[in-house]
């Protein structure tokens, strides 16, 4: 929000999606520039920063244009939140991604009347993943207490708050060999792999790019990250938006396998045992992060121990899953 009658300069957040081959997905969001510095450090400055992620002030209802090269070319337009959504049909995207599958692009404001300076040229970057055929399987992992500390399991979710509010993204710590081990399954049993990685979070869209400045300081694999509109949090689904992010994700893949990563906090093991049950040929396996809470675990070793269909696991560190994933061929 601009103070003293100035107007913000305008920008355009890409968010990293994934697609195929035919198929053209790109969502992100056109806002105001609120000068949100991810680095700085400070209680004031924390706070403001956390107020700037979600007192945003979006561009509505404009239209855009997405460059995917010379020649191919496709437009939209944001809605009343300033969300764009381009979900098409397209034949010449196969040709247009490097060797670990990403297209990359450019998208810009087209309309000529907004009287407001735009940010870098009105060219604002963005990647979409088509898995590459060097893919053997993909990887679906949860975020919050799965590679990232959060204290999901805190009361009332203070930890949560504490840790999203009054820590900056660099700063935050990853569970230990979380990133190596991602990095040895994105490279597969011969190395030489391409399995893209899906990172999903029941976190609002607002926290994107700090949720991307955390895996990009820890060295996670790049991969897309799914997170969900403010406006669901009042919605009543059928399915949690978890489950309903890695659905899509194997109806998009019907012919690739995976492997999902939650904790044994919430709601993770239910979920990947439904998925499993409805889609049994695509879910290679099931990880599950241990968390501090006898209760909650002695239900988790009850719904494993009663599951077979899957190989499913229960563990404490990076390294048990590094040994079972050799032993099962999958590095």
């Amino acid at each position: 929000m601009a103070l003293f009658g100035k107007k913000d300069k305008l920008q355009i957040i890409s968010f990293q999606t994934y697609g195929t081959k035919s198929h053209l997905y790109l969502r992100g969001r056109a806002l105001e520039d609120e000068e949100i510095d991810l680095q700085e450090k400070g209680f004031l400055k924390l706070l403001q920063n956390t107020w700037k992620r979600f007192e945003t002030d979006e561009i509505k209802n404009t239209p855009i244009k997405i460059t995917l090269s010379d020649t191919v070319k496709v437009s939209g337009k944001t809605d009343n939140d300033g969300y764009y959504l381009i979900d098409e049909t397209n034949d010449e995207l196969a040709n247009l991604t490097n060797s670990e599958g990403w297209l990359p692009f450019e998208i810009s404001y087209t309309d000529t009347s907004l009287k407001r300076e735009i940010l870098h040229q009105n060219r604002f970057p963005g990647e979409m993943l088509i898995p590459s055929d060097r893919a053997d399987y993909g990887v679906i992992s949860d975020i919050d207490d799965t590679i990232l500390h959060t204290g999901v399991v805190s009361s009332l979710k203070w930890r949560v708050f504490i840790n999203t509010v009054f820590k900056r993204a660099s700063a935050r710590k990853p569970l230990e060999g979380s990133a190596e081990l991602y990095h040895l399954l994105h490279r597969g049993a011969s190395g030489e792999n391409a399995n893209p990685i899906f990172y999903v979070s029941h976190s609002p869209w607002n926290l994107y790019r700090y949720l991307e400045l955390f895996l990009q300081t820890n060295n996670f694999p790049k991969g897309p990250i799914l997170l969900r509109d403010m406006a669901s949090f009042a919605s009543k689904s059928e399915k949690p938006h978890k489950q309903h992010e890695i659905e899509n994700i194997l109806k998009t893949y019907p012919n690739l396998s995976f492997i999902l990563f939650g904790d044994s906090g919430e709601k993770d093991a239910d979920i990947y045992i439904d998925i499993a049950n409805q889609y049994p040929k695509q879910v290679k396996a099931i990880y599950l992060r241990s968390v501090a809470d006898k209760k909650r675990m002695d239900r988790i070793h009850d719904l494993v121990l009663n599951f077979k269909l899957t190989p499913i696991l229960v563990v404490n560190s990076s390294d048990e899953v590094i040994t079972h994933a050799k032993t099962h061929g999958y590095i």
